[in-house]
């Protein structure tokens, strides 16, 4: 099948655009009001852009409490979300008033950052504190802005618990990271293989 996304006429029961760009790393991003308040909120469009430097970007669907508290401090926490969290990590999903804590709510440990003045979830296997670079609304073809907000971060400091790491690693399949599919699907990405690169 075929389709130009102009008109979006696929012929399926849903929108199949997320579910062939999956599975997406969950950024459970933790940020602080200028009024002190906390808050807790995943998003799968996230991930690492660069490595020198450490840069890690997500995007919000609206102008929600995560990128009106990044506007007021600068600065955010990305928690890490594996198998033993989903759940707590779907509760934090939740549209709550702003003030309203989701570490609370998930009943999670909001743990301050040692770089940075965000929260970020003491539960997590590791955890990126950070600072804005860029923020900015993507535009389309047509130059109208999206709704989106995309924030980009450099990571100044990472958080990694100790029984995370294996022999010299952080072991995946201990941790099992969950990944965001398309519609409400989600998957557990602890089933690891290696490949090498091949020499040419």
């Amino acid at each position: 099948m075929f389709y130009p996304t102009d008109s979006n006429e696929h012929g399926l029961s849903h929108d199949p655009f997320k579910a062939i760009v999956s599975p997406r790393p969950i950024g459970w991003i933790g940020t602080r009001g200028a009024d002190g308040s906390h808050n807790l909120a995943p998003y799968s469009f996230f991930n690492a852009i660069s490595d020198r430097p450490k840069l890690v970007m997500f995007s919000s669907s609206g102008h929600k409490g995560s990128v009106r508290n990044i506007e007021e401090t600068g600065v955010f926490t990305a928690s890490f979300v594996g198998r033993a969290l989903i759940d707590a990590m779907n509760t934090t999903s939740a549209a709550v008033p702003h003030g309203e804590s989701e570490f609370s709510l998930a009943g999670l440990t909001a743990t301050d950052g040692r770089l940075v003045a965000a929260p970020y979830v003491a539960e997590a296997f590791a955890a990126l504190e950070c600072r804005v670079t860029e923020r900015f609304q993507p535009r389309g073809l047509d130059g109208e802005f999206s709704d989106n907000y995309v924030v980009i971060g450099q990571v100044v400091g990472i958080h990694i618990r100790e029984e995370a790491i294996r022999e010299g690693r952080f072991d995946a399949q201990l941790v099992r990271p969950i990944g965001r599919m398309g519609y409400m699907d989600y998957c557990d990405a602890g089933d690891v293989f290696e490949i090498m690169r091949p020499k040419l």
